[in-house]
Parts: C-alpha cells; structure tokens; sequence
C-alpha cells in the first residue's frame, strides 16, 4: 500500500505541474505574452514545480533528507539520464550561443552547492546548507534570470530564441477554464507532495534505508519526467537548443531556487552520502563543457550512452551501498 500511495503521489504531482503549465501558458497568451517569455518562465517554473513544492512539504514537516535526495537526484538524472537519452533519439547539435553561454554558470552554481555543503572541511561543524547559504544562492539565480533575459533580448536570433517562439501554445477555452487548470493543479501538486513526503518516507522506513535514497532513486525520477518528455520532444522534432537548455535550465532551477527556498524554511542537513550526490551531479556538468564549447558543440549517441551509463552505474552504487 506504502508504494501504491507514493506513486500515486508522484503522479499527482506530474498532472499537477502539466494542469499548471498549461494554465498559466494559455492564460499568458490569453494576455498576449509573447511565447519567448512564457517558454522561459512559466514552462520552466511549472517543470519544476514538483520539486519546488516537494521540498517545501518536506521542509515544513522536517524531512529534510528525502527534500535533498530529490534535488540531488533530479540533477543527475537531467543530466545523466534526460540528456543522455535525447542524445540517443537523435545527436543533438547545439547551433545557438545562448545555451552555450548558460554551462559555466551551471558549473559555477554546481560549485557553490558543493563548496557550501562542505562544511565539516570549512567549518569544523556538520554538513548543511543553511539560511544564508540559501540567501547567496537565489541571489545568484537573479543574477542568473537578469543575464539570460537581457542576452536574449540581444541574440534575437539565436537558435534557442527560434526554437522557443515556435512553440505551439495556443489557448483552448477562455480565462476561467484556465484559472481552473491553475487552482486544479496547485492542488495536485499539493496533495501529491504531501503523499510523496509520507509514504517515501514510511518506504525508507519499511526498507531500512535514509529517506535520501528513496528521495534520490524514487522521487527524483519521477519528478524528473516532465524534463524527459520536454527533452525527448525537442530531440525528436531536431530541437538541440530547446532540448540542453531544457535540462540546464532545470538544474539551475533546482540549485538556486528550489533548494534555497526550502533552506529559507529549515536549515538542510546533509545526509550519508550526499556530498558524494553532489559530486557526481558536479562532474556530470563538467563533461558537458568540453562536449558543448569545444570543437564541434555536438553529443552523439556515444557520449549519450556514456552519460546514461555513468548514471545507471552510479545510482546502482548507491543502491547497494545504500
């Protein structure tokens, strides 16, 4: 029953962020918000609204553990598994300079996460990421929102820019249909975070495990697939620019909004195991430079089996280990 009501949850919380998506999409065009902008913020909000509201349940209720296991996770797995499997679909190219642009600072903010977390090295104290670790970090996502809408703005053709403004968001049904999907979906994903934190929780307590496994091998890929389905799209319809900042986009959302705003409501503690999460989220953003700004900009299907591999192997360790 456990696992049934946790799947249950994690569905909610899919249907819940796709009625939000597309009520907040169809109500902005509504108001003649170009499709650039509802592409950049409203789609990239709602794809990763599961785990901003996962991680905010699990901080009010103190299950810190299963809210870092999900962000961790959902990191490796853009990269490892979204990535690397678009790259399977088809060899993705990146033509624009827009997302090539956004790596370093993924790599950058990755840093900082793991710089902050290490605080048995820097501190003598235990590992966590505190209030003002959560500060520094949203600071740098308004850098980070700032930077990308004005460089935009300037690389009006840029592939990314292109690929965006052709997206086909058009409306069905009028305002309050749409309020509908927005109301409807808050409340999935409401009710479907809070059966994700209990029955994860209660899962890692049947299995003898921490709640940071369940939430790094169970919560964080099912929250991690409105981020496969976006990609594997783009990939099929010879999208690159869409497909990378898809996932790039994700991840810098997940480390310096979603995990900042859940420290603003309780200090994280690091669980066993994850610095070595961060880690390996780390060094998976540090392959995608030399694949993405050196020589050709391309990820072939070899690479794309690598990166799969590196993330099935590694979630394997971490499942015996754990």
């Amino acid at each position: 029953m456990t696992i049934a009501l946790l799947v249950v949850g994690i569905a909610m919380l899919l249907l819940g962020g796709g009625a939000l998506v597309r009520g907040a999409s169809a109500l902005a065009e509504i108001y003649g918000i170009s499709p650039l902008i509802v592409g950049l913020t409203v789609v990239a909000f709602g794809t990763s609204a599961p785990e901003l509201v996962v991680n905010s349940v699990g901080a009010v209720r103190g299950e810190t553990a299963l809210a870092f296991g999900n962000v961790a996770g959902s990191n490796i797995a853009n990269l490892g598994l979204v990535l690397g499997v678009a790259a399977l679909i088809s060899p993705v190219a990146l033509a624009g300079s827009v997302i090539r642009r956004e790596l370093p600072l993924l790599l950058l903010a990755t840093v900082m996460l793991v710089v902050m977390a290490f605080d048995s090295a820097l501190r003598g104290t235990g590992n966590q990421l505190d209030r003002s670790d959560g500060l520094i970090l949203l600071g740098l996502f308004s850098i980070f929102m700032y930077l990308m809408i004005i460089d935009l703005r300037r690389q009006r053709e840029d592939a990314l820019v292109t690929e965006v403004d052709s997206l086909s968001l058009s409306a069905r049904g009028g305002r309050n249909t749409q309020l509908f999907f927005i109301v409807a979906g808050a409340v999935g994903l409401a009710l479907g975070a809070e059966l994700t934190i209990t029955h994860g929780s209660a899962l890692a307590v049947n299995l003898g495990v921490s709640p940071a496994l369940i939430g790094l091998l169970v919560v964080a890929i099912g929250t991690s697939l409105p981020e496969l389905i976006c990609s594997v799209m783009a990939a099929q319809d010879q999208k690159a620019d869409l497909c990378v900042g898809n996932v790039i986009g994700s991840n810098l959302f997940n480390t310096l909004f979603v995990l900042p705003i859940s420290t603003l409501i309780t200090p994280i503690d690091i669980p066993p195991g994850g610095l070595a999460d961060l880690a390996m989220a780390l060094a998976l953003a540090a392959l995608l430079l030399p694949v993405f700004l050196f020589g050709r900009a391309y990820m072939g299907r070899t690479t794309g089996i690598l990166f799969v591999l590196m993330y099935a192997g590694y979630m394997s360790a971490r499942l015996i280990l754990g």
